[in-house]
């Protein structure tokens, strides 16, 4: 049963409230959602730092326990979501992100401990920018090493499987009888569940390396009609 459900179960009657908010029940939960935390087995629910959520009016003081733990352990990173999403929004030019920006993205989700069912929460959305559902995934696949299988069914039921993509690299040019030749420009275009089932596995392998030895510049764009300026070709020469 997903957590909202068990809630709205809680208000129907004191028995079902007093039963769906038993600490057995939100221990499994957290244990589920957070894995890396490696909670407790003997029910002692772990500290919890509130300083934060008071400075931001998150912190639910009314709710104890496992259930307390839960609740308020959502709203810290419901948080730390909302400035990843910020920072990100923030780095998008012209509808597009410089790789840089991107793996910083993805550096601070790390950072943060966001794990699968935290990102499918808070990245997974069809109204956010197709950049946020692409680091959101990346991340999963890259940093939490999680099943493609897990995360295209994720895709699916986020109903975000299906949205495109344009990674675009330039590489130093090649040198031929000492003459170097002019930079190249690559361009890939590729849906979530494409990458998800590493069909493009170049395009992850760019996107995780960044701009790094011949590789001088990586940019990141939502995908667009082929006539347009950002059309996607399997491989262009710069003029």
């Amino acid at each position: 049963m997903k957590e909202l459900d068990l809630c709205a179960l809680g208000k129907c009657s004191r028995f079902w409230r007093e039963l769906c908010g038993s600490d057995h029940i939100w221990a499994g939960l957290c244990k589920d959602r957070w894995p890396s935390l490696e909670l407790d087995d003997n029910g002692v629910v772990p500290e919890f730092n509130p300083h934060q959520l008071q400075q931001q009016n998150l912190l639910d003081s009314n709710l104890k326990g496992w259930r307390g733990f839960y609740v308020n352990k959502h709203h810290e990173m419901a948080s730390k979501a909302d400035a990843v999403i910020a920072f990100l929004e923030q780095s998008i030019s012209s509808e597009s992100v410089e790789v840089n920006h991107y793996l910083v993205a993805m550096q601070n989700m790390n950072a943060m401990q966001f794990e699968f069912r935290d990102i499918v929460l808070f990245f997974f959305k069809e109204n956010l920018h197709v950049l946020l559902n692409l680091a959101g995934m990346h991340y999963c696949i890259a940093w939490l090493g999680v099943p493609a299988e897990r995360v295209m069914e994720a895709l699916y039921n986020c109903k975000i499987s299906d949205r495109q993509i344009c990674v675009r690299w330039w590489k130093l040019g090649r040198w031929m009888y000492g003459f170097r030749l002019r930079d190249e420009s690559i361009s890939r275009k590729a849906s979530l569940v494409d990458l998800a089932m590493t069909e493009e596995q170049e395009v992850l392998d760019v996107l995780y390396r960044g701009a790094i030895h011949e590789v001088i510049r990586v940019q990141i764009s939502a995908a667009k009609p082929v006539s347009s300026h950002w059309s996607c070709q399997s491989q262009t020469a710069e003029r």
